[in-house]
């Protein structure tokens, strides 16, 4: 009650000071803005009963409080009346009042206490409050922070992904610089290897138009000197022109006679023969011309004559190529020790045992050995094997061994298997690869035919395909057309089984292209490197004696004084085997075919000279040209191998 009463009291005084113009109190005092300053000795009793109720509740008495009696309900004035300031005095009276009835109160330190102890309450409840506030703040702060710092982790997230895409971007850029530099580097090299090509071609034509200017001076000079020798043979035939001449004009008169006569003798003879001719032409024509049956006769003979002339030549023509399909060589062969026909190697076959005699007789005296073939010398002596083993294994009737030869061009594989046969005996037909695919679906029926040509042979036969891999290669390969597809099986059926005729010799450059079949069908397979210094030097001395020394010798025969002209003799100075093995050092790394095209050019230099004579200056002159002209060549082969 007390409580209740010092929160009206507090309301009142609230209300009096900030001149509020309602005052209400919820409880049980209800302080009337009507009511006077005094009050009657009733209600003094009531509130004092009322003031005493807590003490005696306090001292835990057992006594009921007495009950105030009820008040008739008091009408509320929502609008109390005012002064004209705006101010209420009648809160002000109130509160005056209460607080005269708290100080004339028994319990008004208690009233006061707890009035206190409510301020302490409310400042506890604030502080407590303030508190709670403080630490909402700092939860906000602490979400605040842990926002921003998701925040910071999303945008240092996103930072780092655009670092990365633009990292990945400038990669990209970086790339396709460095692609389309490549692409500048290659388009340049190109325009390099062009214009390499371009000068190599215009010291070419600057060389072949000195040589054309030498070869042009070296022919006026000898017009110049033939037009010399004409005219001293037409002096000194003038001279004894004039010479006969004066001795003819001493007997002039007598020739003259003797002509005339003889003149008339030989015209009145052929007169006469002439007259007779034409008398017996005219006469039959004459016949001819007035008989009828005379002259059907003549068209009809003259027309059947006609006739039988074209009919034997087609007749012919036909048994011809009929005799050359049943008989003929393959079209498939470029080269054969067999004549074409069965009686085109009859001679040779009656001249065969003298030239094996005389084989046998020269092998012991040839150094080499295996004819004008220059080979390393291990491979030399197992070639060499292989034909005697191949002649045994003939005179045995034991099946041949089918061979493969492999290396760099022009390093001696089509001869070797030229004296291969020849050592052992056999004959020996060439082809190459490159003629079968044209054939297209007639290669089947050519490579029957080569086959069965092929077994006709008496003493065996060394069938040497050159450029194996051109119709050989592996078929699972997606440009082998169906025709060389059918081509490469037909050869292997026909080298199934080992044979005892044919010889199989097979020459390629590049050996892993050929099928797995054709690989099996191989039973001896040898390599040609290129040749060493020794050899390149033996094959130096054999072309400067084939193409130098030799050069200008007629070769004997009937009519070759007659229809030949003769070439001139090279003179050769100074030329040693130093010199030559000099340029066989320089020659690292030819074939024995760019050899032979060395000495070649050594020959045309010569020719191209004005005395004809070949001596160490022209010699190294032409080697240093031609090993230039050879790296040259390597260099703008590996680059295009690089660019490719």
């Amino acid at each position: 009650m007390a409580k209740t009463y010092v929160a009206g009291l507090l309301s009142a005084l609230a209300s009096a000071s900030l001149g509020v113009e309602q005052a209400y109190c919820d409880g049980p005092f209800n302080f009337s803005p009507f009511s006077s300053s005094s009050t009657s000795p009733a209600a003094s009793g009531a509130s004092q009963a009322a003031a005493t109720a807590p003490d005696s509740a306090g001292k835990k008495s057992q006594l009921p409080a007495p009950q105030p009696p009820p008040e008739p309900p008091r009408v509320r004035n929502d609008n109390p009346r005012t002064t004209a300031a705006g101010f209420d005095p009648e809160a002000l009276e109130r509160g005056a009042k209460a607080l005269r009835e708290i100080s004339s109160s028994s319990q008004a330190k208690k009233v006061f206490e707890l009035m206190k102890k409510q301020e302490e309450t409310r400042q506890t409840e604030l502080s407590t409050r303030v508190a709670e506030f403080k630490a909402l703040q700092a939860q906000a702060e602490t979400e605040k922070q842990r926002v921003v710092y998701d925040e910071q982790k999303k945008l240092a997230q996103q930072q780092a992904q655009i670092k990365s895409q633009m990292a990945r971007y400038e990669d990209e850029l970086a790339r396709k610089r460095m692609q389309a530099e490549n692409e500048h580097q290659r388009a340049r090299n190109q325009e390099l290897v062009k214009m390499q090509e371009e000068s190599s071609m215009r010291q070419e034509a600057a060389r072949r138009a000195t040589e054309e200017q030498i070869q042009a001076q070296r022919r006026q000079t000898e017009r110049e000197k033939a037009e010399i020798e004409r005219e001293t043979i037409r002096v000194r035939a003038m001279a004894e022109a004039e010479g006969r001449a004066h001795e003819a004009k001493l007997a002039e008169d007598v020739n003259r006679r003797m002509l005339v006569e003889q003149a008339n003798a030989e015209r009145e003879k052929w007169v006469a023969a002439i007259n007779t001719t034409f008398d017996h032409i005219g006469g039959g024509l004459r016949a001819i011309l007035t008989d009828q049956n005379k002259l059907v006769v003549v068209v009809g003979g003259v027309t059947a004559l006609a006739a039988g002339i074209y009919t034997t030549r087609e007749g012919a023509r036909v048994i011809w190529s009929y005799i050359d399909r049943i008989l003929g060589q393959p079209s498939l062969i470029r080269e054969s020790s067999r004549g074409k026909y069965p009686w085109s190697g009859f001679l040779s076959r009656i001249k065969s045992p003298l030239s094996r005699s005389a084989d046998k007789g020269s092998t012991s005296q040839n150094v080499r050995g295996f004819g004008d073939v220059i080979l390393h010398p291990s491979l030399q002596k197992r070639i060499q094997q292989l034909a005697s083993a191949t002649a045994n294994t003939k005179s045995h009737q034991a099946p041949f061994r089918n061979m493969l030869f492999y290396g760099p061009p022009g390093t001696g594989k089509t001869m070797a298997a030229r004296e291969l046969a020849r050592k052992s005996g056999l004959d020996y037909a060439l082809m190459t690869g490159g003629d079968v695919a044209p054939l297209g679906s007639q290669a089947v029926t050519k490579i029957h035919q080569l086959f069965d040509w092929a077994k006709k042979s008496k003493r065996g036969l060394l069938l040497f395909i050159d450029e194996a891999d051109a119709f050989l290669c592996e078929r699972n390969k997606t440009y082998m057309s169906e025709a060389q597809r059918s081509a490469l099986n037909a050869l292997l059926f026909r080298t199934g089984d080992q044979s005892k005729d044919i010889v199989l010799a097979l020459a390629t450059n590049r050996p892993g292209d050929l099928d797995s079949a054709v690989a099996d069908r191989i039973d001896e397979v040898l390599e040609f490197p290129l040749p060493g210094e020794d050899e390149r030097f033996k094959m130096l001395k054999l072309y400067l004696n084939k193409y130098i020394a030799q050069a200008g010798e007629r070769k004997p025969g009937l009519f070759s004084h007659l229809f030949r002209k003769q070439q001139q003799k090279i003179e050769i100075k100074g030329l040693t085997d130093d010199i030559l093995r000099e340029a066989a050092a320089k020659t690292e790394g030819f074939s024995g075919r760019e050899i032979a095209k060395l000495m070649a050019s050594v020959q045309a230099a010569v020719y191209g000279s004005e005395n004809c004579v070949l001596d160490p200056t022209l010699f190294r002159e032409v080697v240093d040209y031609k090993v230039a002209e050879h790296q040259q060549r390597r260099k703008l082969a590996g680059e295009g191998g690089e660019n490719a």
